[in-house]
């Protein structure tokens, strides 16, 4: 029994390193981050999910994967997110390209735990240090292209929200020394406004935050969320909202990436 565990054990490290060294060499990559709304936390078709041709995945273990949802493994209930129908779009305008994605969003994860060496319990992870190290790998395998970031569900609270600007403004500026991400875009989602549940000065605070930082800052773009809707919970978009999320999220993409340098 133990040599067959060994050989088990074995023929799985092997395949591990096979999957990673045949990895396409040239890829276009995107950093996926933020909280759980970039996560995705939308029920999956099973008649929609499909691999997509030329998409892959940094998986849990720093392997490429074919993309098939869900992307991140943040929690258990990880599911249907926004990168799927970004990929599309992308492809469509980019035939013949390989993407690569690299999740690294938390779910549940507060601006200020994407600073260097925090701890994020929910995740049992550290978010930014795994960011960092998750990039790190797959530049190997190509070329960093943009940053899709959503967050600010979890600071989104009158003792938070004041500071979330700064801290917003501090994470732009580490993503260029600690993630070298240079002139690629960074694009910044609007976190939900749902009906049922109207916003509070804390949540118009975030708005405020996140929209002044992409108009503010160079090479940042602004998503909105207008019209989109949730999932019961009334907290997360709902898949369908998810798809029509990922394809603003590219469309927003184009435009940054077509600018000049400057604000």
């Amino acid at each position: 029994m133990k040599t067959l565990l060994t050989l088990a054990l074995t023929l799985t490290a092997a395949s591990l390193a096979t999957a990673g060294d045949t990895a396409p060499a040239d890829m276009h990559l995107f950093l996926l981050a933020g909280q759980s709304n970039m996560a995705g936390r939308g029920e999956i078709d099973p008649t929609d999910n499909e691999a997509l041709a030329n998409v892959f995945v940094l998986d849990a273990t720093g392997e490429w994967e074919p993309a098939i949802e869900p992307y991140h493994y943040d929690k258990s209930f990880a599911a249907a997110g926004l990168a799927r129908s970004f990929a599309e779009a992308y492809l469509r305008d980019h035939p013949g390209t390989v993407i690569g994605f690299i999740p690294t969003a938390c779910g549940g994860s507060p601006v200020s735990a994407w600073q260097p060496g925090i701890y994020f319990e929910a995740t049992d992870s550290h978010p930014w240090d795994d960011a960092v190290g998750r990039l790190s790998i797959a530049r190997k395998h190509g070329t960093l292209k943009g940053v899709l970031w959503h967050q600010g569900e979890s600071d989104s609270h009158p003792a938070l929200a004041p500071a979330y600007q700064s801290a917003l403004v501090d994470l732009i500026q580490r993503f260029h020394t600690d993630l070298t991400v240079g002139n690629v875009p960074i694009i910044l989602g609007q976190i939900g406004r749902f009906e049922g549940k109207p916003w509070g000065e804390p949540n118009l605070t975030i708005d405020r935050s996140i929209r002044a930082v992409a108009r503010e800052q160079a090479r940042v773009g602004f998503v909105s969320a207008e019209g989109l809707t949730a999932k019961p919970d009334g907290i997360h978009f709902n898949t369908a909202s998810l798809r029509e999320f990922g394809r603003r999220y590219y469309v927003e993409f184009q435009r940054v990436a077509s600018t000049s340098d400057t604000p």
